[in-house]
């Protein structure tokens, strides 16, 4: 047989092809034009020439020039990477080794430590805290024997304690996270490999088991992690996409899928895939052997796009029977197509029906879904860094308190020894028992959120931030799943004159009945049923064309606006595994549309890429109980389903910039051509004609809520569709790629989208969250601002702001979408400023540019707007918002969402909260609180939150307090001793200050409150007052710093004074006064009594009386006994403790607390 095309191993018969490869593995000839895939395919060390210096790929383009593919893109020229920062890659089908290793393993790995990291990360992050650090060093020098100072146990094991917990919570939380990779790493998937049995003699093509051979792949089952670029791989049902894949093949005959993508994008509908046209047509087996390869541009974050080409360069080969022999094999040139995002399977999405075979592109790090992943900081909250600050001002009060001493004593001796003798002694000032007093009030707040009743469900899963719930001024929400149920529904249909609400839509259904009904139909039941007869047929044309000059009856104008309805759309039915039949689309609302026209008679029962059949169907009898006549009801009981069967010949998809979705379809038994068009009212307004009503109603429906669509239809001659598609090609083959798209829409808009017939208008609402409304009212109010950033369309984010409340009753809305240049940004700002009190929406696009250019100028702005709401927003979009909101207003911000997608975001901010709900538990997992409801925000917040941050507040200045003036009584107590550096108390009951004497009684102020929770939810401006920061500031510091300097002074001193005969019993003196003054202070700093708090004061009371029988060396009983002793005390404490009390009666008196107003 003589070859058709010259030398070129491309273009010779099937047979010579196949030596030609063999001959060349041998003996390493080469022709003069080999194909790509068989340039690495046999020959090792070709392909390590190939893979270095890239030889061979402009040979390619040129002969692909001369076989006339002038618009194809020229490719890289070796595979792999084209330059060492380029990572675009070429993979060719069945890829050596050497080329794989190239890219990233596909690990999952979400651990913050290894064994060799854990110990140092974890001690960097405990010590790295100047609080921890100070204790360290204190406890350390206590190994000094020049300044050892009483028990190494009472500075050591304090922090060690503390150390301890801190570590064995963090390996616990590690481990967990080790397991939940380990899960998914391990997670089995199947590759196909080439089949090394198959066959193509004669004699093997009638023997089955060699058939099956041939058409099948091999499949090798290996865990995710083992997943590399490259490979092939065959998912089922319900499996989650190990990596970023090009979908080659589907079991569906049309090539398509459906993919769930609500760990990626937070949507909770089903998305359509399509399959590779050339490798849908091949058997798995062909597949593995496929001499072709894949382009795809390097890896990015943006999951909305993806630019690649798969190039054929041959055909598998067909088993060779006696009849294939006398066929000729004509060349053919390799064939490219281009591949976009609709090719795409995202890692993390889930299959949602039937099996598919992708090829891998991207792996590990290089996913979609890894690169819009950040990775999680340890969070600290604004409580633990304001008592940090504090304690570095304590520590400087110590040393120069301690250099004081020494000063004043001359600088005898090894006085620098003294400082540090000082600087132990006085270390109390910074109690080691801060931190563990404030961790256990963290544990004791976890625990009552997570048993509040009211709030059933909820996870505390960082309990280092309770009190930060206390403090928000930001709140950061996602739309989908958090604000709304993600449950559309069909509420209104206008058409001009009539509006059709949910009470009346039975109305509506015995029209399309009616209309479809056996009246106009000839009565098969099936095929195309709905075909009319000649006179009908002929009354019908007529009242379609009186229905483009007058008003057509009620009837029939419902009659087209549902059948518009049940075409324009890209819904598809799917049937389950149970039988049942589900409509799936990449938009809820076409799926609540399309549910709304079978439930008025009209459903969709069939779909694929090329024809739809609608089917009639009666409608419940329920669902019209009091027909309005006999012969109604009499249509009802004889009408049977009858199918409508229609071709699709051109798809128009939605997109943010045309706001549009249109669709030609050709009814398959009249062959009458209709192009329909649905989209927002903004831009259909100047598309369909009398649309004078138009504005108004969409107005009323938007105050509602509802998210509204126009639709309008134009019928097409035969001639005129056939010069619509004739420019619409043409613009399709542009090799502009920039300017294609617009070439297309000016085709459509100067052939369709003119003096469209106005058919009505839809009102469909998204159900929003139960409380949704309320909690927002409520976080306004407690001076919370708050923000929307979702992925969804600017017109549904705009209509869910509206209908939740977000946006004030005549509130203006400013809108900024598609903005492309800095110039009109800055206009933007400019304008934006003078209208502070409006809602800012903006897109994705316009809100990358903003913060690209203006970024400080924007945030600066948008933070000072009473609300905000960002759409087209990436995950990396939310994160980057959260992020630049804290590091420039310094205020504490919240980040709400439910899907994972909103992982970054929730990560990103001081507080996450993760919902529970249909998009999986991934941003809960994620979040530091997990909440089932929106609505629980608020007693999170305004309940919990408030008093976690009024207890720890309270408590660590009270900790404070408690060792500043045990350290005044010290540095009173040295400057009468000769500034000689000796512990005044020592031992036992050093170690017991701090814990049996007074730790029960100051940890029960974690139990105070100022207001009940039902005041505390009905005032939020309560919360509002406490974001201030009041509770803890410098001013109250100092205040409290001067109580300590005031009572260790005075009970020092006095000691000395009433006891001076009685010297060596000033430790016994001094320190029974201390302990009663500080049960005392306790007291007067409770506003509601708690029983336990009561239990707290009397039983420590108790063991520090019982304790005096037991510590002999501290105290003299036949001397305590006495009545001097006790009214001496009772003196000391008087003089410490009253005048407090009558300075907190003058406050409250005088100037109370705005709380205190509401009581």
């Amino acid at each position: 047989m003589p070859l058709q095309g010259g030398p070129r191993a491309g273009s010779s018969s099937a047979p010579t092809r196949r030596k030609l490869a063999n001959t060349r593995g041998k003996a390493k000839s080469r022709t003069e034009y080999p194909r790509r895939g068989e340039r690495y395919k046999d020959d090792s060390e070709e392909e390590l020439g190939l893979l270095e210096e890239g030889e061979g790929g402009d040979e390619d383009f040129e002969q692909r020039r001369d076989v006339g593919e002038e618009d194809v893109e020229e490719p890289p020229k070796t595979p792999g990477f084209n330059h060492p920062k380029d990572k675009s890659r070429t993979i060719p089908f069945n890829p050596p080794d050497k080329l794989q290793s190239r890219y990233p393993a596909n690990i999952v790995r979400n651990q913050k430590y290894n064994a060799f990291t854990f110990l140092p990360i974890v001690f960097y992050e405990q010590f790295k805290f100047f609080f921890n650090l100070y204790f360290l060093l204190v406890a350390l020098s206590q190994f000094i024997p020049a300044l050892k100072i009483g028990f190494i146990l009472t500075y050591v094991a304090p922090l060690a304690l503390v150390l301890f917990v801190t570590m064995g919570k963090e390996a616990y939380d590690d481990y967990k996270r080790h397991l939940r990779d380990k899960e998914a790493n391990s997670q089995r998937y199947l590759t196909l490999t080439p089949s090394n049995k198959s066959s193509t003699h004669p004699s093997a093509l009638h023997n089955p088991e060699q058939v099956y051979l041939n058409t099948h792949a091999n499949t090798r089952s290996v865990p995710s992690s083992s997943i590399r670029v490259g490979d092939l791989i065959l998912l089922e049902k319900n499996q989650r996409v190990p990596a970023d894949m090009i979908l080659l093949k589907t079991s569906d005959s049309a090539g398509t899928c459906f993919i769930r993508t609500d760990q990626l994008d937070g949507e909770t509908d089903w998305k359509l895939r399509v399959a590779v046209p050339e490798a849908q047509k091949l058997d798995d087996g062909d597949l593995g052997r496929l001499d072709a390869e894949i382009y795809a541009d390097a890896p990015i974050k943006d999951i909305h796009s993806f630019v690649g080409t798969f190039t054929l360069n041959q055909y598998p080969s067909p088993p060779q029977g006696n009849e294939a022999i006398s066929v000729p094999m004509h060349p053919l040139p390799p064939s490219v197509s281009p591949l976009t995002v609709e090719n795409m399977l995202w890692s993390n999405t889930v299959l949602a029906a039937g099996s598919a075979i992708g090829f891998v592109v991207y792996t590990g790090a290089e996913t979609r879904a890894v690169m819009n992943t950040s990775h999680p900081e340890t969070k600290v909250g604004l409580l633990d860094l304001e008592i940090n600050r504090l304690a570095k001002i304590l520590c400087v009060v110590t040393f120069v308190l301690s250099l004081v001493l020494v000063a004043l004593n001359g600088f005898r001796g090894q006085w620098y020894v003294y400082v540090f003798r000082f600087l132990i002694l006085f270390s109390s000032i910074i109690p080691i028992s801060l931190r563990v007093n404030l961790d256990m009030g963290k544990t004791f707040y976890s625990h009552h959120i997570m048993n509040d009743p009211e709030i059933p469900g909820t996870i505390v899963r960082t309990s280092t931030l309770p009190e930060e719930l206390g403090r928000i001024e930001y709140l950061l929400s996602d739309k989908t799943g958090t604000l709304t149920r993600n449950e559309m529904e069909m509420r209104k249909l206008h058409l001009g004159t009539m509006s059709y609400g949910v009470e009346t839509m039975d109305e509506v259904g015995r029209m399309v009945l009616a209309s479809f009904g056996p009246t106009e139909m000839v009565g098969t039941g099936s095929g195309h049923g709905h075909q009319r007869n000649a006179s009908n047929a002929g009354q019908q044309t007529v009242g379609g064309q009186m229905a483009m000059r007058g008003r057509r009856d009620m009837s029939s104008r419902v009659r087209d606006a549902v059948l518009s309805l049940a075409l324009c759309h890209n819904v598809t039915p799917v049937t389950n595994d149970d039988g049942s039949v589900t409509y799936q689309a990449s938009s809820p609302d076409e799926v609540a549309i399309v549910s709304w026209t079978s439930t008025v008679g009209l459903t969709l029962t069939f779909r694929d890429r090329t024809k739809l059949t609608l089917t009639t169907t009666p409608l419940p009898t329920s669902s019209h109980p009091n027909s309005p006549s006999q012969s109604t009801t009499h249509l009802h009981s004889t009408h049977r389903p009858v199918d409508m069967n229609y071709d699709i010949l051109s798809i128009f998809p939605f997109t943010s910039e045309s706001k549009r979705m249109g669709i030609i379809v050709r009814d398959a038994s009249t062959s009458e051509i209709t192009f329909y068009l649905k989209g927002a009212d903004v831009v259909m307004s100047r598309i369909v004609q009398r649309n004078d009503w138009l504005e108004e109603e969409t107005a009323n429906m938007a105050r509602e809520g509802l998210r509204t669509l126009v639709v309008a239809r134009k019928r097409l001659s035969a001639s005129l569709y056939a010069e619509f598609e004739k420019a619409h090609h043409e613009a399709s083959i542009h090799t502009d790629g920039g300017k294609r798209g617009e070439l297309m829409q000016n085709v459509v808009e100067k052939y369709l989208e003119k003096d469209m017939e106005l058919l009505g208008l839809t009102g469909v609402e998204d159900k929003l969250q139960e409380g949704v409304r309320g909690t927002l009212e409520v976080l306004r109010n407690a001076g919370i601002k708050v923000w929307m950033l979702t992925g969804d369309k600017v017109e549904t984010a705009r209509c869910i702001a509206v209908s939740t409340k977000l946006v004030a009753r005549g509130q203006m809305v400013y809108e900024m979408s598609k903005v492309q240049t800095s110039d009109k940004i800055r206009d933007h700002l400019d304008s934006l400023q003078n209208m502070l009190d409006c809602c800012l929406v903006i897109d994705g696009e316009s809100l990358q540019l903003c913060l690209n250019i203006f970024q400080a100028e924007f945030i600066e702005i948008a933070t000072k707007l009473s609300a905000v709401v960002a759409c087209r927003c990436s995950p990396t979009q939310k994160a980057d918002v959260a992020k630049l909101i804290r590091s420039y207003t310094k205020k504490r911000v919240c980040c709400i969402g439910d899907g994972g997608n909103d992982v970054s975001m929730i990560q990103a901010a001081d507080v996450g909260v993760g919902i529970v709900g249909k998009e999986g538990k991934q941003a809960s997992l994620a979040a530091d609180f997990s909440i089932t409801q929106f609505s629980f925000l608020t007693k999170l917040l305004l309940w919990h939150g408030r008093n976690s941050y009024r207890r720890s507040a309270k408590l660590s200045q009270f900790v404070i307090h408690r060792g500043l003036i045990i350290s005044v009584m010290q540095a009173v107590f040295s400057s009468i001793f000769y500034f000689a550096p000796i512990a005044l108390y020592q031992g036992w009951l050093m170690a017991g200050y701090a814990t049996v004497y007074t730790m029960m009684p100051v940890f029960s102020l974690v139990l105070d409150r100022d207001v009940s929770e039902e005041v505390a939810v009905v005032y939020p401006e309560l919360y509002k007052e406490l974001t201030k920061g009041r509770a803890l500031s410098y001013k109250t510091f100092f205040w409290w710093l001067m109580i300590s300097l005031y009572q260790g002074a005075t009970i020092m001193i006095v000691s000395l004074i009433l006891f001076e005969n009685e010297f060596l019993h000033i430790v016994s003196i001094s320190f029974t006064a201390l302990i009663l003054n500080e049960l005392i202070m306790v007291a007067l700093e409770i506003t509601t009594w708690h029983t336990y708090m009561v239990i707290s004061e009397v039983v420590t009371l108790f063991f520090y009386v019982i304790s005096i029988a037991f510590l002999p060396a501290y105290f003299d009983l036949s001397f305590v006994v006495t009545l001097a002793f006790a009214w001496k005390t009772a003196v000391i404490v008087a003089i410490s403790a009253l005048p407090l009390y009558f300075i907190k009666a003058m406050k409250r008196r005088f100037a109370p607390a705005a709380s205190s107003k509401l009581l």
